[in-house]
């Protein structure tokens, strides 16, 4: 069996041999230079390896495991957003290699309607990501003065200080929680509603510290990138002082492709 390229625990004395890094599969029958923009140490030439009208975007690198750090992950970011200038990107997980051009060949040959019908799928499609944060202490503030229920808890509590009990802390903090819940629940659920008629697609990731409500990745046809940015400038504006936008893009597909390839090991 060939041994198309590396995994984690698979380090030989072939790690000094020279391989392919493989960023993204494009449809092209022509033969592309990206230039020296290829990830590690150089500036490594990106190309294309082609099968029909399918390539691979490679650049040569010695054969090993590349850590996930910040250089090395903008290094792979970078040749898939230059790329996606001009074709639709399939992205491929970070840091895969294949230790010769006929393996790649190989992989577009022996995917090849896999990865045509992937393309046909996003064709012409970006992603933007949207972040959601809030301050929190600044919430619950508002919380206190808005709702009856909490308002009065916490007004009894704080008069009578000596005498409150735990059981009542318990019972204002089960309702702060329960009003914050539903108050992001309702951000999250009114920004979804209102950018669903402009997206194609889109998936909620973890929120990401207790700042973050929201953490999604949007699919948005190309065309509509422009009215894409005004129905999120338009809910940042609505929601000014309540709630702050992180939006990014245009991304590749990252969020809606997820390539990955199980490695074997040679025979031998």
């Amino acid at each position: 069996m060939n041994q198309a390229a590396i995994q984690p625990g698979d380090e030989t004395e072939s790690m000094v041999d020279e391989g392919k890094y493989v960023y993204c599969i494009i449809k092209s029958s022509d033969q592309r230079d990206f230039g020296p923009i290829g990830i590690g140490e150089g500036n490594n030439r990106v190309y294309t390896v082609h099968h029909k009208d399918l390539a691979a975007v490679v650049s040569d690198t010695p054969i090993r495991l590349y850590d996930p750090t910040r250089e090395n992950v903008l290094a792979h970011e970078l040749v898939n957003e230059t790329v996606m200038h001009v074709h639709t990107v399939i992205p491929m997980s970070f840091g895969t290699i294949f230790r010769t051009h006929e393996d790649i060949v190989e992989l577009l040959r022996s995917t090849y309607r896999a990865f045509d019908d992937v393309i046909e799928k996003m064709l012409d499609k970006i992603e933007f990501g949207l972040k959601v944060l809030w301050d929190r202490d600044a919430v619950i503030k508002r919380l206190e003065e808005s709702d009856d229920e909490i308002r009065r808890l916490k007004e009894e509590i704080t008069g009578n200080a000596r005498s409150s009990t735990y059981f009542a802390r318990m019972q204002l903090g089960r309702l702060v929680e329960a009003a914050l819940e539903n108050t992001a629940n309702d951000y999250v659920r009114d920004i979804h509603e209102s950018l669903k008629p402009v997206a194609v697609a889109s998936r909620s990731n973890k929120p990401i510290g207790d700042r973050m409500i929201m953490n999604a990745a949007y699919l948005v046809e190309r065309p509509r990138e422009e009215e894409m940015d005004e129905a999120v400038k338009t809910l940042s504006q609505r929601y000014e002082g309540a709630i702050s936008f992180k939006y990014t893009g245009p991304w590749p597909p990252y969020n809606f492709v997820n390539i990955k390839l199980r490695l074997e090991r040679a025979d031998g």
